[in-house]
């Protein structure tokens, strides 16, 4: 029985230190593994993309395809900027296994507006996740990504559970960000090692950040919405699961890539630290 599925493009991240995979569908695929639950990634890929990376215990679908999307990940004025180089195919309702509709957790985590929104209604009784920052892109000249609007905001937001946003998608505003998390029973704006913001049914909560060695902060966002959703339906205590979703997206950035997405005993410790520090 899968307990999570997750959905996106699987991609080439290009950095200075090598290529590597990436893409929120990985961080958050692999983060629910290392906790422990059973995993269905639905994905698209080329041949070129080699599947035997992903443990066992993660069970992964792909949409055939040309290309596999590739990034170039950089750094301008301090910010992080991401040149997209090739891109897979889209991923619709139709390729979603009909036995994976019964799941009870989903993460939609889209890097270059690849995943179809009516994904969002093809599950029977789950709890959803929404990173949303792949359907907030545009590709611009030279293959730079920028900014859009979230065209379809409101029928994905309907059927959401969880929606998390990072500070650095906003584009300088949270205005139209805060509207969208008073509309979803829980959510989230992360905001590295400031910590985050959660919302409650809209209202809003300072998360403190567990401190951390940062080398890589890529896919930390995304780990820490998977795990944000599966302590809250573990324990059903969104301010316990936001304090331990903070120490899963601090471990993360303690190396490059995923190297440092905790285990569920690394997880438990690290977050009995964090407790202890916090006073309880």
């Amino acid at each position: 029985m899968i307990d999570l599925v997750a959905i996106g493009h699987v991609t080439f991240d290009e950095t200075p230190s090598g290529v590597r995979p990436g893409g929120s569908a990985y961080y958050a695929a692999l983060a629910a593994h290392r906790l422990g639950l059973h995993v269905g990634l639905l994905t698209s890929v080329a041949p070129d993309y080699e599947l035997d990376i992903f443990p066992e215990g993660i069970e992964v679908m792909v949409v055939p395809s040309p290309h596999t999307t590739r990034y170039r990940l950089g750094k301008s004025k301090g910010a992080r900027t991401l040149t997209l180089l090739s891109r897979a195919t889209d991923i619709g309702a139709e390729h979603l296994p009909a036995e994976w509709r019964g799941v009870p957790l989903v993460v939609l985590g889209p890097v270059v507006n690849e995943v179809d929104p009516a994904l969002a209604g093809e599950f029977d009784d789950a709890a959803l996740a929404v990173l949303p920052q792949g359907w907030m892109r545009k590709r611009g000249a030279g293959g730079l990504m920028g900014s859009q609007p979230w065209e379809d905001a409101d029928s994905v937001r309907a059927r959401a559970q969880l929606l998390v946003l990072s500070d650095e998608d906003l584009d300088g505003s949270e205005e139209q960000a805060v509207t969208w998390l008073h509309q979803v029973p829980l959510g989230a704006i992360t905001r590295g090692a400031r910590g985050a913001t959660l919302y409650v049914n809209g209202e809003p909560y300072h998360v403190m950040p567990d401190p951390a060695t940062e080398v890589d902060p890529t896919g930390a966002g995304d780990v820490f919405a998977t795990t944000l959703l599966i302590e809250y339906q573990r324990s059903g205590d969104p301010w316990e699961a936001a304090a331990v979703a903070a120490c899963a997206g601090a471990a993360a950035v303690e190396a490059e890539g995923s190297a440092a997405i905790a285990d569920r005993a690394g997880l438990d410790a690290r977050f009995g630290a964090y407790r202890r520090r916090r006073g309880g």
